[in-house]
């Protein structure tokens, strides 16, 4: 069958993209927005002479389909091509290179014949540090626009596989943004978030966003194993829009997402927990007024408590940063903060942060507890640090005696000589004067 006897279809709705299909495709899929295609191609002008082909240079040709990287034809064309499929595309000027052309082989106002071959395609990279730990592939396309949003009720079919096997397959309902409280995986959510009313995905998910080291023996799903889904949303609620919200609404939706941090705080989900103190504060984030500032305040002190819980000190301090620079003087804030430096090492400043609680509050046995402590473990980090010290000094002394005995400064002359008190005082003023500290 020749070209001009293969059934046209009008891709570009105007006739200026027109796929003839040479040879169909396996299965439903195709490639989507965003994923990376590989293809063969030979490029024609009308009167047969060829431009430019991939396979005479025996290399497929790899582009990112949907970003205008290549002809708004390709873009239009690939996208409706199966695995395997091989067709010709008839392209229009206005959809190849248009009125200028691509001299010295394509001349200007150009149609242009690609006969193509779809290879295959990497999916979508959706994972929120884009290193491709969730990879998102359209199954079914929709035409519809609406988009889950956090607070928003969703319900979903899904079915997971690993290793080719269904572990899950179910119809779920649930406020998005808390998928983990009725078992959707981060990955999963995250792709959730992408789709549209009425569109299947298929996913792929590394461990990070799936079942981690840990695996999943429920399921038989061993640690650090990549896992698959097919997820199909079936319906969405339009959701909050909050640019739309007054001061007081968003002051309003603020203390709905305290209320629930609290409850998953009390569940022990504490990343659940965190996410919701997250959102409440994100309600305020152009609310000043003192009301707003103080469920602000509450809700990041519940995110040290969680960050606490959960051996995050690091973070637990920079939430606890935040507190202060609201209200320099909360001596909870500032114990907890003192709690965290000391819990990471950073001892002097927890020392600093539990003396200024005595300062606030001189009767607060908590914090004098705590200084004591931060008191011993900078003596016994001093006191490492001097014995290294002290053993590099008599390497250093050792070595100068070995290489030149007639010449040594008196003071190590004399090491022979010394009892070990001299040693030791001699030893803490030289590591005295070069650290420049103040022994406790």
């Amino acid at each position: 069958m020749t070209a001009t006897e293969l059934q046209k279809i009008d891709i570009s709705g105007d006739g200026g993209v027109q796929k003839e299909i040479l040879k169909e495709g396996n299965g439903d899929e195709t490639a989507c927005v965003g994923c990376t295609v590989s293809l063969h191609y030979t490029g024609r002008l009308t009167d047969g002479t060829v431009f430019d082909s991939s396979v005479d240079r025996g290399e497929p040709f790899e582009f990112e389909l949907g970003k205008g990287s290549v002809i708004k034809a390709f873009d239009l064309g690939v996208a409706t091509m199966k695995l395997g499929e091989k067709c010709y595309l008839t392209c229009a000027p206005n959809y190849a290179y248009g009125a200028a052309g691509s001299p010295p082989s394509i001349p200007p106002d150009s149609t242009l014949i690609f006969e193509l071959e779809m290879l295959g395609w990497k999916g979508k990279d959706i994972s929120p540090e884009q290193d491709k730990s969730i990879e998102y592939y359209v199954l079914e396309k929709s035409d519809k626009r609406r988009s889950p949003k956090d607070g928003s009720s969703v319900k979903v079919h899904i079915t997971g596989k690993y290793d080719g096997n269904v572990f899950e397959e179910r119809e779920v309902q649930f406020v998005f943004g808390e998928g983990s409280d009725v078992g959707i995986l981060d990955g999963v959510e995250i792709a959730i978030g992408k789709m549209v009313l009425g569109e299947t995905a298929r996913i792929k998910i590394k461990p990070t966003y799936a079942f981690g080291v840990k695996g999943c023996p429920e399921h038989n799903i061993p640690p650090n194993a990549t896992v698959e889904y097919t997820i199909k949303l079936i319906d969405c609620e339009k959701g909050l829009e909050d640019w739309k919200l007054s001061d007081n609404e968003r002051l309003e939706q603020a203390k709905i997402y305290k209320e629930k941090g609290t409850t998953y705080f009390k569940k022990q989900d504490y990343p659940l927990a965190i996410k919701m103190y997250k959102k409440c504060v994100s309600f305020l984030e152009n609310n000043s007024d003192n009301e707003s500032n103080k469920v602000k305040v509450a809700a990041i002190s519940n995110q040290v408590l969680c960050y606490q819980k959960t051996n995050q000190e690091h973070a637990g301090k920079q939430a606890c940063n935040e507190v202060l620079e609201l209200e320099p003087r909360n001596i909870k804030i500032l114990y907890r903060r003192g709690q965290c430096n000391l819990a990471i090492n950073e001892c002097e400043e927890a020392l600093s942060d539990f003396q200024y609680v005595m300062q606030l509050d001189p009767s607060n046995k908590a914090a004098q507890n705590q200084i004591l402590i931060c008191k011993r473990k900078i003596k016994e980090a001093n006191d490492k640090e001097k014995k290294i010290y002290a053993n590099m000094f008599f390497k250093l002394a050792a070595n100068d005696k070995q290489q030149e005995p007639e010449d040594e400064p008196d003071i190590l002359a004399k090491c022979g000589e010394w009892t070990d008190e001299d040693t030791k005082r001699e030893v803490d003023r030289a590591f005295e004067r070069d650290n420049n500290i103040v022994m406790i």
